[in-house]
């Protein structure tokens, strides 16, 4: 009786919608920064030691990693034919192992240690070793891969380009292709949030605010912000999402973001966050010194608040209500305006009411799933109660200083009918009630800016708050 040829997967981008030495890379980059110093030692001994001593510093949830489930699918139909399956990848043997058990599909496991990485030539050659030239099927999805079918009886390719395809077809007969990545502009928009540079119609609030928006000069200026603004802060989110892979699949919407679904390559965002980052300060150059210091500004908070501030109780909500002042800021120093002391204090307390609101909807979240905290976060269930609390005060603060504004000269200087403002303090009480109200309900499932945008109780006092504004002014 003839033994079945083993067929021999690959891990990363092949079995798996991922690359764990990335992965890896990022847990350690965001556990210890100053740990990039020492990759360069590493990796000049070898790709291998690299390898071996991120492993030995992180640790990775193999449950919820992005595996290609339409080959899982073909494999173990293979497996209950009796196929034996072996599983070699360059991933290091610490990950590789647990991830074999956790599918327990395959026979063997050959992966990278600290001496050899069972890439490539160096692949193709322990398996020519193990069963012979024309001895073994191959599945995998990379340029380096040629070098493994060259040697193989029959190639499975999965996720690969048609050049790659035609490549595999020339050295090998091309049993099956697999092709779960597709290609779809809709996953870029989605992982660059540009639904997020909603946020960024902050930056014009100066413009209102100082009663400059009739000036072409100062809108160009405002526009042009809002656009360097963009940029930098897609460049954020895509960091963000890289460093929060493992929290994100665990999550039960964040789970679908096109990095932590395996839908897009982490090397591809790993590129294009050095690129949005030149092309936001490229911009901002045009604009205003000042505004691209305010931008840098906001661009090491962000950073610091996705390495650690997130992590820290309140600090985090007080961090977001800044990021969200920033933006007020950023405008102002593009148009050369000063901004308003009563603007500021309205928008901190404002934003740290909204961003408790955030906070709150996560952890009734949690509840509803059996969670006692928030993986990554400073907060437990229980915590919902004095969130509400808190939450509510800076909202009703917000409209406080608001009212207080009305009685001060700078009103009386700016508007012709100053009093008519009074009428955005009983609108504003009701929009912070009704956004906590919602929130407790459990109906609060987007960010709170968001859902101000698409709620249409939200837009009637939109549009309520522009009209009071437009009779307040000089007639």
């Amino acid at each position: 009786m003839n033994t079945p040829i083993p067929l021999c997967i690959d891990l990363d981008g092949t079995l798996l919608n991922s690359d764990l030495l990335l992965e890896s890379a990022l847990v350690q980059l965001k556990q210890a920064p100053l740990s990039i110093l020492r990759w360069p030692r590493w990796l000049a001994q070898g790709k291998a030691t690299l390898k071996a001593h991120i492993a030995q510093h992180v640790e990775i949830d193999i449950e919820t990693l992005p595996y290609n489930t339409e080959l899982l699918t073909f494999l173990h139909e293979q497996k209950a034919a009796g196929r034996i399956l072996i599983l070699v990848t360059a991933s290091h043997r610490k990950f590789a192992e647990p991830i074999a058990a956790h599918l327990g599909l395959f026979d063997e496991v050959l992966a990278t240690d600290g001496e050899r990485n069972l890439a490539g030539v160096h692949k193709a050659e322990i398996l020519v070793e193990r069963y012979g030239q024309r001895g073994f099927d191959y599945a995998g999805n990379a340029p380096v891969d040629l070098a493994i079918w060259k040697q193989a009886r029959r190639a499975l390719v999965v996720n690969a380009s048609l050049p790659l395809i035609k490549q595999a077809q020339a050295v090998c007969d091309v049993e099956q292709v697999f092709n779960t990545r597709e290609k779809s502009l809709w996953r870029w928009v989605r992982a660059l949030r540009f639904y997020q540079w909603l946020k960024n119609g902050l930056i014009f609030v100066p413009l209102a605010a100082g009663h400059v928006w009739d000036q072409p000069d100062k809108l160009l200026l405002a526009l042009l912000a809002f656009l360097s603004f963009g940029l930098c802060a897609s460049s954020v989110y895509l960091l963000n999402d890289l460093f929060d892979l493992s929290a994100d699949r665990r999550h039960s919407h964040k789970r679908q973001r096109p990095f932590a679904a395996g839908k897009l390559p982490i090397a591809q965002g790993i590129t294009a966050i050095p690129l949005l980052l030149v092309a936001a300060f490229g911009l901002s150059l045009l604009i205003h010194p000042w505004f691209t210091t305010v931008l840098a500004i906001y661009y090491v908070l962000t950073l610091a608040y996705s390495l650690r501030l997130k992590q820290t109780l309140m600090l985090d909500a007080i961090v977001l209500a800044g990021l969200y002042t920033l933006r007020i800021i950023a405008g102002a120093a593009a148009m050369q305006i000063m901004p308003s002391f009563w603007l500021l204090a309205f928008s901190m307390f404002l934003f740290l009411s909204l961003a408790l609101v955030k906070r709150y909807a996560e952890l009734l979240t949690l509840r509803e799933q059996g969670e006692l905290s928030a993986r990554g976060r400073g907060y437990h269930v229980d915590d919902l109660g004095i969130l509400q609390s808190l939450g509510g005060a800076a909202g009703y603060l917000a409209v406080l200083v608001l009212a207080l504004y009305v009685n001060t000269e700078t009103s009386h200087a700016l508007y012709g009918q100053p009093m008519m403002i009074w009428l955005l303090c009983p609108a504003l009480l009701y929009w912070i009630s009704r956004v906590w109200l919602v929130t407790h309900r459990g109906e609060m499932r987007d960010d709170p800016i968001l859902f101000a945008i698409t709620d249409v109780h939200s837009r009637y006092v939109l549009l309520a708050c522009v009209l009071i504004f437009l009779c307040a002014l000089p007639k």
